[in-house]
């Protein structure tokens, strides 16, 4: 427990600042590459060779390691180019967020349809249905489409059955484009979209259904296609798309819709807050105190103290060293803490040149260069700078055992 308290001192009020915003830039580009499964078992790759890299780091494995630092190296130029679409909705999720609420007229895309007006695309779609008339209508949710759109004309009018009628009228001009809805009112008409490549997820569909399960793929917004050859009502969501056995359905659909990227106001907010894509940002917290932990805290300079027993070295044959004060020297070494991580403290060493020694007790000086520092720490300190040591000749040493063994009194007799 005392560690865990020691870490958050160490993280500070700055530090849960830093990681906060870290968070949440994660969680907005995990649920951007949640939207694709393509990108999202790249995402599952790369993260499994970021653990098979820091294993091979542990373990000290230097081919894998160094291998894996090249293939890190070129995937960071990559990035860009793997998840170009996910950085760009990421950067628009972000840029709308903040401008949206800035700009006159952002409360146009952040209305739910009233129940009467659900009632009237719901009613319109169904007729068209049973008429056989094509039709595409989109409902932007919170992402920005403008860039995924081609052509079209602005309206800016008001949702009602009879402009719904006009423009999908097969006499129409603009009947062949999409219909996009931003709130309660017609935007554009005549819009093309970005056309899906899935087409395992479109059999014996047209156009229109390529178009909606494209714009679907790119964005939230929810497309609802009515095929001109069936007279079938489709809807495209989140890059899937499905045909509805009755066109009722539709009404709870567009419920859900909009309970999802417009949801009424409940009693608890921060549970909601949690509830809501729990594991992205579970992640996102992770990978945000990883990184913090690995960019930040582990490349901190500290200082750390060991004890480091004498050794000798260039010591005559004839010499042996019986006494030392004191034993051990305090060794004070600074660097990052990840380099304090793995370091065994036998690797740290204080080696004597006892070259020039005498036989006798004296003190020898203790000097920076008789210190051996593994790479990538410094040495602050040793203390003491002196140490005291008594040296005597194997052979004095030899014969002042045998001699205590020899005077050893014999045991007296028994009376």
């Amino acid at each position: 427990m005392r560690e865990y308290l020691n870490l958050l001192k160490e993280i500070g009020v700055n530090g849960l600042i830093d990681i906060a915003l870290m968070t949440l830039g994660i969680y907005v580009l995990l649920v951007a590459i949640k939207r694709t499964r393509r990108s999202g078992l790249i995402l599952t790759g790369v993260l499994v060779v970021t653990l098979l890299y820091i294993l091979a780091l542990k373990l000290n494995l230097v081919m894998t390691v160094t291998l894996l630092q090249g293939f890190f190296t070129v995937f960071v130029v990559a990035l860009v180019v793997i998840f170009q679409e996910d950085l760009r909705y990421f950067l628009e999720r972000v840029g709308s967020w903040w401008f949206d609420r800035r700009r006159p007229g952002a409360h146009k895309t952040s209305e739910r349809l009233e129940r009467r007006e659900v009632d009237v695309l719901v009613r319109t779609l169904g007729d068209f249905s049973r008429a056989r008339i094509g039709a595409l209508v989109v409902l932007r949710g919170h992402d920005v489409i403008a860039r995924h759109l081609d052509g079209g004309e602005e309206v800016d009018g008001r949702l009602s059955e009879p402009l719904l009628k006009s423009i999908f009228d097969p006499h129409s001009i603009g009947h062949d484009g999409a219909v996009v809805l931003e709130g309660n009112r017609i935007a554009k008409l005549g819009c093309h979209l970005p056309l899906s490549h899935n087409l395992d997820k479109l059999p014996g569909s047209g156009t229109r259904h390529a178009a909606a399960l494209g714009l679907s793929e790119l964005s939230d917004a929810l497309c609802i296609v009515v095929s001109e050859e069936r007279g079938s009502i489709s809807v495209a969501s989140r890059g899937t798309i499905r045909s509805l056995s009755d066109p009722g359905d539709l009404g709870s659909i567009l419920e859900s819709f909009y309970n999802e990227v417009l949801p009424m106001k409940r009693s608890h907010p921060i549970l909601d807050f949690f509830r809501h894509n729990a594991r992205e940002k579970a992640m996102a917290f992770g990978l945000s105190f990883a990184l913090w932990i690995t960019v930040v805290y582990r490349s901190q300079v500290v200082h750390r103290d060991f004890g480091v027993p004498f050794q000798f070295s260039l010591l005559g044959n004839q010499l042996m060293v019986t006494h030392t004060n004191p034993p051990e020297a305090k060794v004070t070494l600074s660097g990052p803490r990840a380099n304090f991580t793995l370091l065994e403290p036998r690797e740290i060493k204080l080696i004597l040149n006892l070259e020039e020694a005498r036989v006798g007790q004296r003190a020898y000086r203790v000097n920076r260069t008789d210190i051996i520092v593994p790479n990538g720490l410094s040495l602050d300190d040793i203390v003491p700078r002196q140490v005291r040591l008594r040296i005597v000749e194997r052979a004095a040493e030899t014969n002042g055992e045998k001699g205590e063994a020899n005077s050893t009194p014999a045991p007296a007799p028994a009376k």
